[in-house]
């Protein structure tokens, strides 16, 4: 993507500058051979002087080469790399900026020595709001953070939005911030500015701090599987279902383990798992009449048998059995109450 050599360009911004400030910059940014990024205090404490002393170093270093001759010989390379990131969207992480441009890990230290020195891009680093990134239109990326912010209040926490959906709800964020996205793949980068939204194997967005989207255990991904098959489903199935959609081999045996613990998941047959989210009330088959019972007033076998098998795959005459039950009484109408205490 960049018509010129990083490693070239750094090598002649660097050779004008006096030894010990050359140095610190190379150990800063990892320009040395080892390519290892030094701190202030193991530079300083090399040295002899204060990590403060170090940073005034680096800074004046860095001031003499934006005023150098060999800088402004790279006009081009600076109008190249320029573009590059607006190709990028103008605002970007640093991770995707780094991965589209550098060719190997030793060309990513050269790009971002290339980056804080030209004057033309600007950084803010790591947040609790948002990652690393790098810009060259500061009202763009203020514009885009509102975006984001605004994107992540009207995101419910425990919901799960397919991303077509969540692309054009973000760009009516933007619009309202009066940006207008140039490509499609330009959305997506913006959404990673954000620490507080996140992608889901299943490609589907929400509140990164949300279960369903930061998958950590056999538990989220049973709960992915179920949402994705969209009906109850047997534990070895949901196991079969992991290793086909996220290739994560999981054992039956502890995948239905897990499916006990959380109350995400509502047995509601042999073995059969089903979401709560989805309606299904968590108990046996007597909670579950008493439920219906508490919610619609006394009802008949059949209307009984008939909701009952809405929310558990159990045959008519478990359900008969269960009316037996002493919580239950039967009117003189035939239909049946729960019992006075």
């Amino acid at each position: 993507m960049l018509s010129f050599q990083p490693k070239k360009v750094t090598k002649d911004l660097l050779q004008g500058l006096p030894e010990r400030s050359r140095q610190v910059l190379m150990d800063r940014y990892g320009l040395t051979p080892k390519g290892l990024n030094r701190t202030l205090d193991a530079i300083g404490k090399e040295y002899g002087i204060t990590r403060e002393r170090v940073r005034q170093i680096e800074n004046h270093g860095l001031y003499v080469i934006r005023a150098s001759d060999a800088y402004g010989a790279h006009d081009p390379s600076w109008q190249d790399l320029k573009k590059a990131v607006e190709s990028l969207g103008s605002v970007v992480i640093e991770d995707t900026l780094l991965s589209a441009l550098a060719k190997n890990e030793a060309e990513r230290n050269h790009l971002l020595f290339l980056l804080s020195v030209g004057e033309h891009f600007t950084d803010r680093r790591e947040d609790a709001s948002f990652r690393t990134r790098w810009f060259v239109d500061t009202q763009l990326a203020e514009n885009i953070e509102k975006a984001l912010v605004k994107l992540y209040e009207a995101t419910e926490p425990s919901k799960l939005t397919p991303e077509e959906e969540f692309l054009t709800q973000f760009e009516e964020l933007l619009k309202e911030e009066g940006v207008k996205a140039r490509s499609s793949e330009m959305l997506p980068r913006w959404l990673l500015i954000s620490k507080k939204i996140g992608r889901n194997p299943l490609g589907e967005w929400g509140r990164q701090e949300s279960p369903h989207v930061r998958i950590k255990n056999t538990r989220d991904f049973a709960f992915l599987t179920l949402k994705r098959h969209g009906s109850p489903m047997h534990f070895t199935e949901v196991a079969r279902g992991i290793e086909g959609l996220f290739k994560r081999k999981t054992h039956p045996a502890t995948t239905h383990n897990e499916l006990i613990k959380d109350n995400r998941f509502v047995l509601v047959g042999r073995g059969l798992y089903a979401l709560k989210e989805w309606g299904y009330e968590p108990g046996v088959v007597r909670d579950v009449i008493k439920g219906i019972l508490e919610r619609e007033g006394p009802l008949d076998r059949s209307q009984i048998v008939e909701r009952v098998k809405r929310e558990r795959y159990v045959k008519d005459a478990t359900i008969a059995v269960n009316l037996q039950n002493g919580i239950f009484t039967k009117l003189s109408d035939g239909r049946y109450a729960i019992a006075s205490k």
